[in-house]
């Protein structure tokens, strides 16, 4: 069963502190907006059986997303 994918956990924030970012980075906040429609669209087309060409692109399109959430995320690097 698709299911969405969890941002906030990935980015290892809580959900107060990601609200604040996007309050201070309003370019953060549309990401996010783009991140959750488009994340909604993977799981919509993962339910349809789309072809694994198209559903691979709706998901590379999301990780390209998540990636530039990332770079406005500022949160420790682990070495």
């Amino acid at each position: 069963m698709p299911v969405t994918h969890d941002l906030l956990a990935d980015l290892k924030l809580d959900e107060e502190k990601f609200e604040a970012l996007k309050k201070s980075d309003t370019e953060l906040g549309q990401l996010h907006k783009d991140y959750l429609a488009k994340d909604k669209e993977v799981v919509v087309a993962e339910k349809n059986g789309i072809s694994d060409e198209s559903l691979n692109t709706l998901r590379k399109e999301r990780a390209c997303l998540k990636e530039k959430i990332v770079k406005h995320v500022d949160y420790p690097t682990s070495t």
